[in-house]
């Protein structure tokens, strides 16, 4: 209708009414831009706050789980302490040496919940998010600590040495009843204290704390042993104070 008026305007030369058309047009588009750009930002904004919600759930989980994992690293470090003092001992308790020679061969591992930021950063949204939140986030999910701990821990020399050397019926009865120890929500509460050993005799618990003892690899493998978990537990303290740091941002930006 408006292109029909203003070739009619042209074909009888009525500039005037030419150009107000023309006016009318460039406005009507420079106002559909800007509800355009209007909308685009009101989308935008509403999909930076569904992600700063999911990232607030997914982060609270992540932190629940590396203090868990520090708890539970807390507990197979002490294991390490307990056994380098067994082994110094001319007559260490067996049942105590055994115990604590395997707890210190534990791992624990939880992975990161990044499905979220996955997402997020797969469709360039990280523009959406808080700049602090997006820098500590990062971060954090540039390296996944439980997996490192996982992948050195399972394979390490003193790990493999302790199992190859305690019999298959010990440890069968450690991890029976010397396990981790759960609350009813199954949160590690650190390893049973109250420790039964069934289905082995006291001459096959000595027999491997012998066993261990006789091991020269056994202390230089436990040296080497403090030294992962070492890093493992300074690591998971590292993830919890960039996850703690990456909440308080997030929640800023509710």
């Amino acid at each position: 209708m408006l292109l029909r008026r203003i070739i009619a305007h042209f074909r009888k030369q009525e500039w005037t009414a030419i150009g107000i058309d023309f006016v009318i047009v460039v406005v009507g588009v420079l106002v559909g831009l800007q509800v355009n750009d209007w909308a685009a930002r009101q989308a935008d904004a509403r999909r930076g706050e569904a992600y700063v919600q999911r990232l607030i759930a997914d982060v609270e989980g992540d932190l629940e789980n590396r203090r868990q994992g520090l708890l539970y690293y807390d507990a197979v470090y002490e294991g390490a302490v307990q056994t380098n003092a067994l082994l110094r001992q001319a007559s260490p308790d067996p049942r105590a040496l055994v115990v604590n020679a395997y707890r210190a061969t534990e791992y624990s591992y939880a992975a990161s919940t990044r499905a979220t930021w996955d997402e997020i950063v797969s469709s360039g949204d990280i523009g959406l998010l808080p700049t602090d939140a997006a820098t500590l986030l990062g971060i954090y999910f540039s390296v996944d600590t439980s997996i490192d701990a996982r992948e050195v821990l399972m394979r390490s020399p003193y790990r493999m040495t302790v199992r190859r050397t305690i019999s298959f019926e010990v440890q069968d009865a450690i991890r029976k009843g010397c396990s981790d120890a759960r609350d009813d929500t199954g949160l590690f509460l650190g390893f049973s204290t109250e420790c039964i050993l069934e289905g082995v005799s006291e001459a096959e618990i000595a027999a491997a704390a012998a066993a261990l003892r006789r091991d020269p690899e056994v202390m230089a493998d436990l040296r080497y042993q403090f030294s992962e978990l070492s890093s493992t537990r300074l690591n998971i303290g590292g993830d919890l104070a960039l996850l703690n740091a990456a909440l308080e941002a997030l929640r800023r930006a509710e």
